[in-house]
Formats: structure tokens, C-alpha cells, sequence
């Protein structure tokens, strides 16, 4: 006979039932999210996403006249997601990144002549051109690093987190992950023991439903990302990627919630990259011509935004003109100074091997 017996509510855990802390519903902007924004941090977003957009259209272009060795993922068409993320965190949080890194790290401040010249592989780049397009880091700026491997961001992240809790500071890590990273056992791993010792960490997944060309439903088990969230106790949201002031309003306070010592939270942010999983990518594997992929391909983020914008008086369309002129043209000083960089010289193979 089987005897029952009573499962006592763990120390430390949440008292809310898991399902009332996950939404999986899509969440898109409000008119609240305009109220709560000032022009200048809306400038600042519209700023960055056009720089992440001017940036990738021109790696596309150099990459195809074979100016940039080895291989680019570009990051157009998720310009919203690193954009509403990082426009909430400081020089002292943390990112984690992945293969498709450059507009996070240009969301978290990252130099854009330093980025452009890293890419470029010139001896002036932010990693002396060791690093190129997958592994750009800047850790002054909480950036730790750009990844080849698929989910290995988890690790650094909530190793970052525990650094943070360890040393009863206020400020987070957030690791940036596609949908294929989330059938990694490092994801389980390191969720699990995020919820264990809440850890200051937002897990943000880019859902553009293709983990290089296989498609989500084909590989997961479940609808969403977010709905895993129930497994480790923590809150679990899904939003519109392609919508700038949903991603911003929606991670404002899940972001504010772990820097309050409440513990990580997981944000899906359903969304569609432009190109292909890397370029030269034929992708003959999507369907652009009908329901919610047709919907993600047809989103621009940058029109969603301009639109809200004017619609709700943030900003004017000759404001975000004179924004868009102003990100083209630091763009082609980037390129220049890439252009213009040196190359490593033979004796650097041998220097950045040890730690000092």
C-alpha cells in the first residue's frame, strides 16, 4: 500500500502556485508604457536600435565583398529585444550573449568603431581582433562576451548572479538565449539553480523559431519557452519581440523584481530575425507567406516604434529622421575606422594567453 504523505511547502520558496506566475499570453505595448518613458530614454532606444539595424546592414555588405573573415549572424529584425532590455541596466550589470551578439552588445553599450574594427579582425578592435563577430566582450561594460557554443551563456550568467549575491550588491545578469539553447540541459541547470538561491537573473529568450533551420515545434515538447518557467518557480512571460515599449515596459519589472533580491524570472520575446542563420543562409526552411510568421517577417521593429512614437507624442517624425541621419553617419565612421585599423602584427599570436 502506497502511504501518502504530505509535501511541505520548501523554506524560501514561492507561496503563489507557480500557473497564476506565468503568462503566456503575448504582451504588447500600452499606452501606459509612453507615460512611464521620458523623451530622452525613447530617443536613446529609437538611437540604438538604429544603430543595431545600420550596423548589421553593413557587416551584411562588407561580409559579401569577403572584407570580414570568418562567419556573421546578424541581428536585424531583433533590434527590440536587446533594445528594451539593456535601455533598464547599467555599465555594472551584466549580459550574456550568443553567436548572434552584436546587437546586444551594441545595446549595452558597446563601442561601435571598437565592435565594427573587432569584426573587421584589426589590431584596434575591442578584442585586438582575436574575437571577431562571435566572441566580442567588453567586461567594463558588464559585457561578457559574445559565444560560439549554444547556451553557454547560462553558466556565465549564473555565475555573474552569484557573484552579485555573494557580494550584496544590487544589480543583475541577463542572459540572452534562442530557442535551441532552451533544449540545452545547461538551460535546466542553471534555471534550477537560479530559483534555488534567487539569483538576480532575467533569462530572456529571442524566439525566433528556428535554432539554425529547425523550427521550434518540430524540436520542443512544449508550445512556449516561458511555460517552463513553472518548472523552477520563477515568473515566465511571453512578449511581443517586434514591439520596443512591450519588451521595455514588460522587462521593467522583472528586472526591478530581481534587483530587489526576488530572484530570476524568464522573458520569451517572440520574435523573427530578417536574414538567415548565417549569412549566405538560403533558408529555405521558412514560410513567409502565411500566419505568424508572415506576421514576424512583415513587423519591422523600427517602424513598430516610430509609429508608437508619433501616435503617442513621444517623439516627431523629423525627430526620428534627424536620429536615423545621425545613426547612418556614426555607422560610416565605424566602418572607416575599421577600414582604416591595422592589422595585428605577427608578435600579437603570443601576447593575451596568460592572465598578468
Amino acid at each position: 500500500m502506497v502511504r501518502e504523505k504530505a509535501i511541505p511547502q520548501l523554506e524560501g520558496r514561492s507561496e503563489t502556485a507557480v500557473k497564476e506566475l506565468v503568462n503566456l499570453q503575448i504582451q504588447t505595448s500600452t499606452k501606459a508604457a509612453a507615460e512611464a518613458v521620458t523623451v530622452d530614454k525613447a530617443k536613446d532606444m529609437y538611437k540604438t536600435m538604429e544603430d543595431i539595424r545600420n550596423f548589421e546592414d553593413n557587416v551584411k555588405r562588407f561580409f559579401s565583398q569577403g572584407l570580414i573573415p570568418g562567419f556573421v549572424h546578424l541581428y536585424a529584425g531583433e533590434e527590440a529585444v536587446a533594445t528594451g532590455i539593456c535601455a533598464h541596466l547599467t555599465d555594472d550589470d551584466y549580459i550574456t550573449s550568443t553567436h548572434r551578439g552584436h546587437g546586444h552588445c551594441i545595446a549595452k553599450g558597446g563601442d561601435l568603431n571598437g565592435m565594427m574594427a573587432e569584426i573587421f579582425g584589426k589590431a584596434t578592435g575591442l578584442n585586438k581582433g582575436k574575437g571577431g563577430s562571435m566572441h566580442i566582450a567588453d567586461v567594463d561594460k558588464g559585457i561578457l562576451g559574445a559565444n560560439g557554443m549554444v547556451g553557454a551563456g547560462f553558466g556565465l550568467a549564473t555565475g555573474a548572479g552569484m557573484k552579485i549575491k555573494y557580494k550584496k550588491e544590487d544589480n543583475v545578469a541577463v542572459c540572452f538565449f534562442g530557442d535551441g539553447a532552451s533544449n540545452e540541459g545547461l538551460f535546466h541547470e542553471c534555471l534550477n539553480m537560479a530559483s534555488i538561491w534567487k539569483l538576480p537573473i532575467i533569462f530572456v529568450c529571442e524566439n525566433n523559431f528556428f535554432a539554425e533551420s529547425t523550427p521550434q515545434w518540430y524540436a520542443s515538447a512544449s508550445d512556449t519557452i516561458a511555460e517552463r518557467a513553472q518548472a523552477y518557480d520563477m515568473p515566465g512571460v511571453r512578449v511581443d519581440g517586434k514591439d520596443l515599449m512591450a519588451v521595455y515596459e514588460v522587462s521593467a519589472e522583472y528586472i526591478e523584481r530581481a534587483r530587489r533580491g526576488e530572484g530570476p524570472a524568464l522573458i520569451e520575446c517572440v520574435t523573427y530575425r530578417n536574414y538567415g542563420h548565417f549569412e549566405g543562409d538560403e533558408q529555405k526552411y521558412k514560410n513567409k507567406e502565411e500566419g505568424l510568421e508572415k506576421n514576424l517577417a512583415d513587423s519591422d521593429p523600427l517602424n513598430v516604434f516610430r509609429e508608437y512614437a508619433i501616435e503617442h507624442g513621444l517623439l516627431s517624425e523629423e525627430e526620428l529622421d534627424e536620429i536615423r541621419a545621425q545613426s547612418e553617419a556614426d555607422i560610416e565612421v565605424a566602418v572607416e575606422f575599421a577600414k582604416t585599423s591595422p592589422e595585428p602584427s605577427p608578435e600579437a599570436l603570443y601576447e593575451d594567453i596568460f592572465a598578468d
